[in-house]
């Protein structure tokens, strides 16, 4: 009787700007039996998307020079089936609204790790046992959505964001610069 063949590796895009953590997903996704593509802008991930189909990505939500989102809406119109997991530093519930609008399914807080994002993949329908959290959200909270909300529907232009919030361009980046997550 032959033997079955081997299975195709399970084929995974990683959109990251950070070349050292992207060498770190890499290097685990690898480890796990993955055949892994790297890019770092959205031009790298639409040339990548010419020769290749992943089924899955891994996208970073902020990328220099564009939002990750748009990254989510080109992988999700070049194949709806591609399971897209987006990963920030910059959480809100705005941006993780609008990347599963865009076709994510899944959106994960930095610091995550290879388990958590390849849970992420298995775990594509909704929770119903999702704990409610009875605690009630923080002013911060509330203005930091707001501020990635904004930042999000002007495709991340501060000074248009900051026109829109009613405060001054210069205000903006500082909350910005204090919030920022390695």
């Amino acid at each position: 009787m032959p033997a079955d063949p081997p299975a195709a590796p399970r084929l995974l895009l990683i959109v990251e700007d950070d070349e050292s953590f992207s060498r770190t997903l890499r290097r685990s996704f690898e480890r796990r039996g993955y055949e892994v593509l790297v890019a770092a802008s959205l031009e790298e991930t639409q040339a990548l998307l010419a020769g290749r189909s992943p089924g899955y990505a891994v996208v970073d939500l902020k990328l220099a020079g564009a939002s990750g989102l748009a990254c989510v809406q080109a992988l999700h119109a070049h194949d709806p089936d591609m399971l897209i997991v987006v990963l920030t530093g910059f959480a809100s519930i705005a941006t993780a609204v609008e990347a599963i609008k865009l076709g994510a399914c899944h959106y994960l807080a930095k610091p995550s790790n290879t388990d958590d994002i390849e849970a992420a993949f298995s775990r594509v329908e909704g929770e119903v046992e999702t704990p409610l959290s009875a605690r009630p959200t923080s002013i911060k909270t509330l203005e930091w959505e707001r501020i990635h909300q904004v930042l999000a529907e002007t495709g991340f232009n501060i000074s248009e964001a900051a026109r829109r919030l009613g405060m001054h361009r210069r205000t903006l980046a500082r909350k910005l610069e204090k919030r920022q997550v390695s």
